[in-house]
């Protein structure tokens, strides 16, 4: 008895049921059999593809028109993944050996894509989730999204596996003065290349791994940066004693305590890129690798910016107290005229918007609430993907342990529905003679 099938049962028997599935005429409904996975990026993919070699059907859901949305429509052109690209590969496929190591942004684009076809995952593509319930009474989630042409659809399935990510939407700051500026406030989202600001003069906010290349984007395309450093920043060479530095920390910590690898990467940092804080760069406290531990927050990996930093060509400022008319007032009262603006504030998690479920993820921040490696699996067939705060790296062990454990529960029911369809062959018949 497949899942269609025991809900029809129910719908036909259950008053209740009855009541809820028909609230509203202009919404399809739709069972889907396995789990519905909401979310077509590097996390969505991982785990259909690791479902699918495990015999496990399922249906993603994206609300763009392509897959990894994020890397094909808000990037940068100039974009690499900053990590080698052995601890960027999805489960069950690795990247073609002719890639560099640090891939290209339109290269990682078309390793997506053929890790879709190699796995024969289609996703559903336009349908925007708007909201997605436990219903209790039917021991089922509902899961309710919206097409381009304004129609609706009602999911309703067993396993529901959140795939949106730490980057579903853009933080925009507010700032005083934002209507008054009259350049372009853009955030990096919208950013594409520093062409279309040559000659400008650009104000980038935010010193993180994007802020950073995009001043040096900026810089090779002959315009005038400055970047808005508003808190501790720690910057660390790409590369080191001959090796990749994430693969270096990596194989360190296999050895030694975290706080002594930290201070192996801050001493060769220094031997290579100087004192930061000569610079305007102060570091924290904690180190690198047990910064990102604690809050998740991510070091620069230098690919040239510093060097611009040190020659001029990017200046370095503190926080901004208010915009005006083309111009920007800095917290120690400095005042300088800018073209334009690139924020470069990051992005945050959605999933307070459509999941009414309070238990597994946090309302304030909409990541689970239980740190990594634990925060994969909630209550009631709910999973999460992607949130560790660990890249890809974490995106793939999230993935395979959602497989594993909707197989052992895709198993045991399997089990079970032909146990019953076996008792129901081995009844004799009501007509047999005595």
């Amino acid at each position: 008895m497949d899942c269609l099938t025991e809900i029809q049962g129910k719908q036909a028997h259950d008053p209740i049921f009855i009541e809820k599935m028909n609230t509203s005429a202009s919404w399809r409904c739709i069972c889907v059999p396995g789990p519905l996975i909401v979310g077509a990026g590097p996390s969505g993919l991982a785990t259909a593809a690791c479902l699918k070699e495990k015999g496990v059907p399922s249906v993603v859901l994206e609300r763009s028109n392509c897959i990894a949305s994020l890397w094909q429509l808000k990037t940068y052109d100039r974009l690499r993944l900053h990590l080698p690209k052995q601890f960027c590969e999805l489960p069950l496929m690795g990247f073609p050996t002719d890639f560099p190591t640090y891939p290209t942004k339109q290269q990682f684009v078309d390793y997506l894509e053929a890790y879709a076809r190699e796995f024969d995952i289609k996703p559903r593509f336009n349908e925007t989730v708007s909201q997605a319930e436990y219903d209790a009474t039917l021991g089922l989630w509902r899961v309710k999204s919206v097409g381009v042409n304004g129609k609706g659809t009602e999911y309703v399935c067993r396993w529901l596996v959140v795939a949106t990510g730490e980057n579903a939407e853009a933080v925009m700051p507010e700032m005083e003065g934002m209507g008054e500026f009259g350049g372009d406030i853009w955030h990096t989202s919208l950013y594409k290349s520093g062409e279309e600001f040559r000659g400008k003069r650009v104000l980038v906010v935010g010193c993180g791994n994007s802020g950073m290349e995009v001043c040096l984007d900026l810089c090779n395309h002959n315009a005038r940066p400055s970047l808005v450093v508003r808190d501790t920043v720690h910057v660390l060479p790409r590369e080191m004693l001959g090796r990749s530095t994430f693969g270096l920390s990596m194989w360190l910590l296999k050895w030694l305590p975290i706080r002594f690898v930290d201070r192996l990467l801050l001493i060769v940092s220094w031997l290579m890129l100087g004192d930061t804080a000569r610079i305007g760069l102060d570091r924290p406290r904690l180190g690198p690798l047990e910064l990102k531990n604690l809050s998740g927050k991510t070091p620069v990996l230098d690919v040239g910016t510093l060097a611009n930093i040190k020659s001029g060509d990017i200046k370095v400022c503190p926080s901004i107290k208010r915009l005006k008319r083309y111009a920007v007032e800095f917290v120690n009262g400095r005042t300088e005229n800018f073209d334009a603006i690139i924020l470069a504030t990051g992005y945050k998690s959605n999933v307070p918007s459509w999941l009414k479920e309070r238990e597994m993820f946090s309302e304030k921040d909409g990541y689970p609430r239980r740190p990594f490696p634990n925060g994969w699996k909630g209550e009631s067939g709910l999973y999460a993907v992607g949130f560790t705060k660990r890249g890809l790296l974490g995106t793939s062990m999230d993935a395979r342990r959602i497989a594993e454990d909707i197989e052992r529960c895709w198993k045991h029911e399997a089990k079970h529905r032909m146990a019953f369809t076996r008792s129901l062959l081995q009844q004799p018949s009501s007509d047999s003679s005595s």
